[in-house]
């Protein structure tokens, strides 16, 4: 193995390591376990967005839609709570089948009406933007508010509900562990198992490779890329229900930085390990470097406005990994 393929393959995990131990050196705490949890706490939401992203990526597709739907799960959980005075269990089906509804009408859209994906679920995320103002008349849901009827919200969230968000397993240390990472590595998991050892998995890879072959071949086509779409719209809903949980109230504007974050993460993924390819382990390393370099930047009292430029030079970084060095390496193999 030569140094290009040697920096293709292991350079982003190395540059990972190398922020750890460095950050772990200057910055006071960083390497205790507290920190390394708070790490998956700050990226488990976005983790699970941009493993939905990775879905549609793996057809050659892109799923704009993901914050939109999140904050919309958001605010819909909130409104069945508060206004609706339901219980969490409906709050959360109730979500889950507006995702897997959103994403089946990306899917649709693209699929049927010949929509190109970036213009579909642009489209959409402008529509679910202004739908999930119009109940309350652009405020946030809390309980005790006064509806645009002139009633008072008298409804609250859930105990159970609330659970999700806020509640901590004990792991070596007491209250250590949040739910939202558990379940971020319980959809990492079944996300990589489903796209890597399962033949519907590697029939999606194939429609991403070569569409026009997998469908000679007898694959539905149409079928995997709107499952796809599904995907993201659920997982994005899992997303919104978790910050849901954890804020305890339906806050407007508490979505704004999860499209970005989570495209960041999915596309950083193409880096790790030399994949050069949308993949479920990727997007999380790609997720938890996102949040190791931010949490360290915060550590060491870096000014917040800093972060953003951060993490769009790791993007150009593990892109310039992905796409420039790899097809140099391809060239020079053949």
């Amino acid at each position: 193995m030569n140094m290009r393929s040697f920096a293709i393959r292991y350079g982003f995990l190395l540059l990972l390591l190398g922020l750890v131990l460095f950050f772990s050196i200057v910055a006071e705490g960083f390497a205790g376990p507290r920190s390394a949890v708070f790490i998956f706490q700050s990226v488990s939401i976005t983790g699970i967005l941009a493993l939905g992203v990775t879905a549609t990526l793996v057809v050659d597709g892109f799923d704009l839609s993901i914050g939109s739907v999140a904050t919309t799960a958001l605010m819909l959980s909130a409104y069945v709570m508060v206004v609706l005075e339901m219980s969490a269990f409906t709050a959360i089906i109730a979500c889950l089948i507006m995702g897997a509804f959103v994403g089946l009408v990306n899917g649709l859209l693209i699929v049927k009406a010949r929509v190109p994906d970036l213009l579909a679920t642009l489209g959409m995320m402008f529509l679910l933007i202004g739908l999930q103002r119009i109940p309350t008349e652009g405020r946030s849901i809390s309980t005790g508010m006064k509806l645009p009827s002139g009633e008072t919200a008298e409804g609250v969230y859930s105990q159970s509900f609330l659970w999700l968000g806020r509640h901590r397993l004990d792991f070596f240390l007491e209250n250590l562990i949040p739910i939202p990472v558990i379940i971020f590595l319980l959809v990492g998991v079944f996300i990589w198992l489903f796209l890597e050892l399962t033949r519907h998995g590697r029939l999606m890879y194939a429609i991403g490779s070569n569409e026009t072959a997998t469908a000679l071949a007898g694959a539905n086509v149409n079928k995997y890329k709107i499952l796809a779409y599904v995907i993201s719209g659920i997982t994005a809903s899992i997303g919104g229900i978790l910050l849901s949980a954890r804020l305890g109230r339906g806050d407007i504007a508490s979505g704004n930085n999860l499209l970005l974050d989570s495209v960041a993460a999915a596309l950083i993924g193409f880096a790790v390990l030399g994949a050069a390819k949308p993949n479920a382990f990727g997007t999380a390393i790609g997720a938890l470097f996102v949040g190791v370099l931010l949490q360290g930047l915060t550590m060491m009292n870096a000014p917040y406005y800093t972060q953003d430029f951060v993490k769009g030079s790791v993007l150009v970084i593990a892109l310039i990994f992905t796409f420039a060095l790899s097809s140099k390496g391809r060239k020079t193999s053949h």
